[in-house]
Formats: structure tokens, sequence, C-alpha cells
């Protein structure tokens, strides 16, 4: 069913209806904006709440970073930022594809409206025009008809009156004549004028008005199409994102399951174990025999017990309970069958035999005082040193190795620049057009100045004493680096081949000590406590009970070098032996 067939004589109706549809368009198109500017605040809001709660780039170094559940939380901010970027992109999709479109297409159908009803309305007007003619031509006939009718009376009359001159009535018949004539005239127009208007008015309610209901029926139709669509489109744009979004969400799953709460634990030891031993029983120090262990006045190793840990502070509390304590050893007596210690938590082993890292350890170790921090000096919280003997041992091979690697990859650095301008300097020389030779003797000579500035750095790390296994990573990155940059001349150029490696030279002259070395004397004798399996590299296997001879006392690293009867040496951990009566 059509408009144009039901609904003809209902103009005023159709008008306002198409007007109601029209500003429905604009409702919708207004919803839709408000809700982007919601999206787009709650986008906004979720960056700002994960930018708030993101590291920045200073605290990216910071210890916390390499535990799992830190790392879980970053990803989770990073999902929740990608989250409110889809956010976004509802939020200008819907912009798009709704509401600049539909105001688009709103403005056409407003114009295409006005165009039907400016039709209706002039074919409207016509009509009434048309109607007025009529009206008029039929009043004009009206008029005319009596006035047709008077004079037919009075001529009639005037030739009965036999007063009247034949003259008179001559004249009213004339008279009547032309009334009669005039009035023929006015009933033809009156019947041509109704002719025209019922022709204009079956036009009007057939043609006319039934074709502009149509348009603007189909007008009203597309309305309502194009808004279904933007209804439709409404959830497909939140429809189009919801895999990415179900992607980002599922990031977040992911990085819940991600967390593992064993690997924290294991990067809290890395990150914080010192390297110490546990503090030993209290010896029994029988004054009336005065027999006591022997043992070095001077060392700073393991403390002996709770009143060593409390120094100065001895009304205090014990400081392993204290708030303030960041390092929480046991203090309790220790079991029947102790585990061994491990590189992993305890000292590092040192390495014995006839191996060069060994000896030179046990040179710096003659000449240089060990700075091996202690329980008590750690609580102290000692000043940063450059050598990073504030540290305990463990954290303290870390960052020498970690420096050491940093100062040789400056180094490379320097050397391939100097090698640069080495290359272009003979460029230069060789084809002046290219650039003048003297001109790069600045940079030479900064270059220069930062190698040899480099190379006293890593000569100096290089006499820092340092436990065993920490000056084996040293050595061994010498080997890798520190011995072909120095072999390279200043300027950057290789030099002469003939010249011997250094690092042979080093091993050789290693080589020639250990074999003028003798057996050191024992200073003194120890009994194992309990077993310990030297399982380590420079350490040696012991039973309890086995008496050995001790070759070299604790310097501070909680290790004692002993010696079998059959000539074998190693270290074993302080607290693992006891002096025997009798001993130095």
């Amino acid at each position: 069913k059509a408009w144009g067939n039901c609904l003809i004589d209902q103009y005023d109706t159709i008008e306002k209806h198409t007007q109601s549809g029209l500003e429905l368009v604009e409702k919708y198109v207004k919803f839709v904006k408000e809700r982007t500017e919601i999206e787009q605040n709650y986008a906004k809001q979720l960056r700002n709440l994960s930018k708030k709660y993101n590291l920045k780039r200073s605290s990216k170094d910071e210890p916390e970073c390499r535990f799992s559940s830190y790392q879980s939380f970053l990803d989770l901010l990073n999902e929740m930022n990608d989250y409110a970027g889809q956010r976004e992109l509802i939020a200008e999709n819907m912009m798009m594809s709704i509401c600049i479109d539909l105001t688009k297409y709103l403005q056409e159908l407003k114009q295409e409206r006005k165009t039907y009803l400016m039709e209706a309305k002039k074919a409207q007007q016509s009509l009434e025009s048309t109607y007025k003619q009529l009206d008029s031509s039929k009043k004009r006939f009206e008029r005319e008809w009596r006035e047709a009718e008077r004079a037919a009376q009075y001529a009639e009359k005037t030739d009965q009156d036999i007063n009247a001159t034949k003259a008179d009535v001559e004249k009213a018949k004339q008279q009547a004549h032309m009334r009669a004539h005039v009035a023929e005239e006015c009933k033809n127009d009156y019947a041509a004028q109704l002719q025209k208007y019922n022709k204009e008015q079956n036009q009007f309610y057939f043609n006319d008005m039934p074709l502009i209901f149509n348009k603007l029926q189909d007008l009203d139709e597309r309305r309502v199409r194009k808004l279904a669509q933007g209804y439709i489109l409404f959830s497909d744009t939140e429809k189009h994102v919801m895999p990415i979004i179900g992607k980002c969400l599922e990031g977040i799953t992911k990085a819940g399951t991600n967390v593992n709460e064993r690997n924290d634990s294991m990067v809290v030891i890395e990150q914080s174990k010192s390297g110490f031993e546990r503090p030993g029983d209290l010896e029994f120090e029988d004054y009336s025999q005065g027999i006591n262990r022997a043992s070095s006045d001077s060392s700073l190793g393991t403390p002996k017990g709770p009143m060593d840990l409390l120094g100065k502070n001895r009304s205090k509390n014990f400081w392993l309970f204290s708030k303030r304590s960041k390092l929480s050893p046991s203090t309790l007596p220790p079991f029947s069958t102790p585990p061994a210690p491990s590189p992993a938590n305890g000292p590092p082993s040192p390495k014995f035999g006839r191996d060069p890292l060994s000896y030179c350890l046990k040179e710096i170790n003659k000449t240089v005082k060990p700075r091996i921090s202690s329980f008590r000096t750690l609580r102290r919280s000692p000043a940063v040193t450059e050598d990073f003997a504030h540290l305990p041992p463990e954290q303290r091979r870390k960052r020498l190795q970690q420096k050491l690697e940093e100062i040789c990859k400056e180094l490379q650095k320097e050397v391939d620049q100097s090698e640069a301008l080495g290359k272009m300097k003979d460029v230069y020389e060789k084809n002046p057009q290219m650039g003048d030779p003297a001109s790069l003797a600045s940079q030479i000579s900064q270059t220069t100045q930062n190698i040899e500035r480099l190379r006293g750095e890593l000569n100096k790390y290089e006499v820092i004493p340092a436990p065993c296994c920490l000056y084996k990573v040293i050595i061994e990155h010498y080997k890798e680096n520190l011995f072909r940059f120095i072999s390279r001349s200043p300027d950057g150029a290789h030099s002469d081949e003939s010249t011997p490696d250094p690092s042979q030279a080093i091993y050789a002259e290693f080589d020639d000590d250990f074999e003028d070395e003798e057996l050191t004397a024992p200073i003194g004798k120890c009994t194992a406590m309990y077993n310990f399996p030297g399982a380590s590299e420079g350490t040696i296997a012991m039973q309890e009970g086995e008496v050995l001879a001790v070759v070299e006392e604790d310097k501070g690293d909680g290790w004692t070098r002993v010696r079998r009867n059959n000539g074998d040496e190693g270290y074993i951990p302080t607290s693992y032996s006891v002096a025997t009566k009798g001993s130095k």
C-alpha cells in the first residue's frame, strides 16, 4: 500500500510524520556523539592510569624489575594501554561511520523533503487558483442570468402596455435580447471554468499528490532503513575490535600466568646473597689450661656469635630481629649434619693446585689486606667505594664483572673509532683533495687519551683483591678483551705480528713460578667437625674427625687452606673445623 492511495487527504499528517522522522535521526546522531565522548574520556583515563603506574625510564633498571610479578604488572599496564587504544578506535569509527555519515545523509533528506513539500504546495495553490476562477465565473453567470430575466420581464411588460410607444417596446426587447446573450456567454464561461477545475482537481488528487506522497513515503522508508543501518553499525563497530580486545584480555591473563613465585624467590637470592657463612658455635675457652684455638686477631672473617654481630650495641636486642635489619642470617645452633656450602649460598670456593689463578690470588692476598665486609660492617652501612668493597663477596663479584664488561665495551668502541680515524687519515694523506689530515689530529688525540684512560681503569681493577671465582672471571675477561686491546697502538693500528701475546707471557710466568714453588710449612692442625664433600673447584673433601694440617689460616673469606698427610691440599669452610690442642 502507498501513501498516495490511502493518505491522499492527509497532507498535514504526512508532513508532521516526515519531520518527526528527521528529528529522530538527529537525536540518534547526538546520542552517538555523546557515546563517542564517553569512549574517548574512558580511553584517556585508562591511558593516564597506565601511565601513572608504569615505571619511568629511570626506574627500569631497578632490582624490582627483574621479578616476574613486576614484569607481569608492566605487561598488564601495556595491555591496558592497548585496550584504551581500542576504545579510542571504537569512538573514531562511530564518529566516522555513524555521526558524520548520518549527518550528511540527514541534510540530503531534508533538502529532498523540502522539494517534495514545495511541489505539493504549488499543486495545491494551482488548484485553489482554478477554483477561485470557477467561483468567480459562477457568480458572474448567476448575476447576468438574473439581469437577463429582469430584462425579459420588462420587455414583455412594455409590450403589453397600451400607453408604451413602439419605440419603447423595441428598445426593451433589444435590451432583453442583449442581456440574454450576455447571460449565455457567462453560462458558457462558467461551464468552461468548471470543466477546467474538475480536470485539475482530478490531476491533483489522482496524479500530482499521490506521486508526491509516494516520493515522501520512499524518502521516509530510506530514512528508516539508514537509521536501522546506524543501529547495526553501533554494534558492529564494537564487534569489529572485540578480537583485539580479547587479545588484550588474554594478554592480561597470560601476564598473570607468567608470574613465577619460585623464580622471584631465586631472584631475591641472586640479588641479595652476601656470600658470608653462618656464624659457627662459640668455643669453650678453658682459661685454666691456657688453651685456645689459633686464630688471626686481624681477621675480618665470619663472626663467632651474636655478640660479635651486636658490636657496641650489646645492651640492645639482637639485630637479626631488628626492624632496621636488611640481612637475616640464622643464628640457631648448627644441625647435627650441616649442609655442605655451595658457591651459590656460601663464599666462593678457592681454586687450588697448580693453577695460575690460585697462585695469583695467593700473591694478592699476601700483599693486599682483604676488605670483605662482615655482617657487622654491613649493618653499619659503609660508604660506597669504587672497588665495591662495601658489598658482600657475591654482590661484589657481580658488580666487578659488570664494571669490567662496561669498560671493555667502551674500550672496544674507542679502539674501533681510533682504527676508523687512522684509515681516514691515510686516505686524506693519499688524496689531499678529500680532506686535510691535520683536521683529524684533535679527534685522534682525544681517542688515544680515552683508550689510555680505559686501560688505566682496567689495570686498576686488575689489582683489586677479590674471591678466587671472581678473579677467575676477571682473568678470563682479560684474556678475551684486555690483551687484545692493549696489543693495539694508541692511534688504533695493530702492533707488529712478531710481538708475543701478553697472555702467553703471563701464563708462562705463572708456570715458572709454580715450578719453583715449595710446599708451605703447616702453621697448625685442625679437626673436622662435619663431613665436607669438597665438590667445588679448589676445595678438598674431609670426613668428620679427620685431622688436617693448617697451611693458611682464614683471611676473612670464610675458608681455611689445609693439607693431608699424602700432600693433597685444598680449602675447607673454617666453621666446619676446630683447632686441635697444641696447634699454633
